[in-house]
């Protein structure tokens, strides 16, 4: 089968790879459509360390095309969404809680970190009966594939957030995850929403994600802009969804005492993240960090996908531009190097 791998660290391209095959509990699922994410390009910058012909991708949908014989769900022909985070159902990890972790810290990211990716004619799912779920048929797959990691990502900052009924919430950068952050703030009923951003596409897909209040740090004083917006008081929640140290801080800065700030960012660089001492409270005013990995399994999937149903969400409004699998090099590119006003790169199969 053809697959889109990262060679070495720094170098990306096509190769030959043989066709997965499924263990008893596991499922092969034919690649229909996809989405590059920025952790795509972390990966092939090395953020998770040097890998070698390892196929990337990690939000897809497709088709079963084999299962195994312990599989009691799913049939090939069945459309399926996978998660990004495909789990070990019965590791400890995943019995405390925190399935996302099994195995080892970010155990349940396997896919294109401990194993072959999605971007690919097929790839393997893992305890298929935990990790697929089924997609309704009035339901696209441009639209299921956002499930995979967007929604799920985004969400989960908002719910780490515990975002009060009527709170505040600022989510500090609106790409594909913040957009859905914002999304999820405005779901979990938030009653003023701040988006923090400064590309004008972007400030405008925010506006309809939810956002009351767009701050562009590129113009203004992010920390005084939000201390005016809340009457001095700070917000409830500030949802980090950059991953960069100053953003970070600024989070910290103006969230106030005893609320939280809720990272989904991915920091794929530097050695520390500073946290502002003296807006810290100096470490004693009641700050909460709250951190998490995209949650996964199939009870996650089909609740994402109830929500697409029931409308409350169109998230292809940030697809900016789709490519064929066959033009995977130009499209990573342009998602890699942020072109052409790139919002979210969707691949057909």
């Amino acid at each position: 089968m053809k697959a889109f791998v990262m060679k070495e660290i720094g170098r990306v391209g096509f190769m030959d790879k043989a066709d997965p095959q499924p263990g008893p509990g596991d499922a092969i699922v034919r690649t229909t459509k996809a989405l590059i994410c920025t952790s795509d390009s972390h990966t092939v910058e090395g953020g998770i360390g040097p890998r070698e012909d390892l196929t990337l991708g990690h939000e897809a949908v497709g088709v079963v095309h084999a299962v195994g014989s312990e599989v009691k769900d799913f049939r090939p022909g069945d459309r399926v969404l996978v998660g990004a985070i495909t789990p070990d159902w019965g590791d400890l990890a995943s019995q405390n809680g925190y399935p996302s972790q099994s195995g080892a810290p970010l155990g349940g990211f396997k896919f294109a970190n401990s194993k072959d990716g999605v971007f690919a004619d097929y790839f393997h799912v893992n305890e298929a009966d935990a990790n697929l779920a089924k997609i309704p048929d009035d339901i696209t797959d441009e639209l299921a594939v956002y499930c995979a990691d967007m929604m799920s990502t985004g969400f989960m900052g908002a719910e780490h957030g515990a975002i009060p009924i009527g709170g505040t919430v600022a989510v500090l950068a609106q790409g594909p995850v913040g957009l859905m952050a914002t999304a999820g703030a405005r779901l979990c009923g938030a009653g003023l929403v701040i988006g923090v951003e400064s590309v004008p596409d972007r400030q405008k897909l925010a506006h309809r994600y939810g956002a009351d209040e767009i701050v562009d740090f590129s113009k203004e004083d992010v920390v005084e802009r939000i201390d005016e917006l809340t009457q001095g008081q700070g917000v409830d929640t500030a949802i980090e969804a950059l991953g960069a140290d100053a953003t970070f801080q600024t989070a910290v800065k103006i969230t106030k005492p005893g609320g939280t700030v809720s990272n989904i960012g991915y920091f794929g660089s530097g050695e520390f993240v500073r946290i502002p001492r003296a807006e810290w409270g100096v470490g004693m005013a009641d700050k909460t960090i709250a951190t998490g990995l995209c949650p996964g399994g199939r009870l996650r999937m089909e609740r994402l996908l109830r929500v697409l149903e029931s409308k409350r969400i169109d998230p292809s409004h940030m697809t900016t531009h789709t490519f064929h699998f066959d033009d995977m090099e130009r499209a990573f590119e342009v998602s890699d190097k942020k072109l052409e006003d790139v919002v979210k790169v969707l691949i057909t199969f």
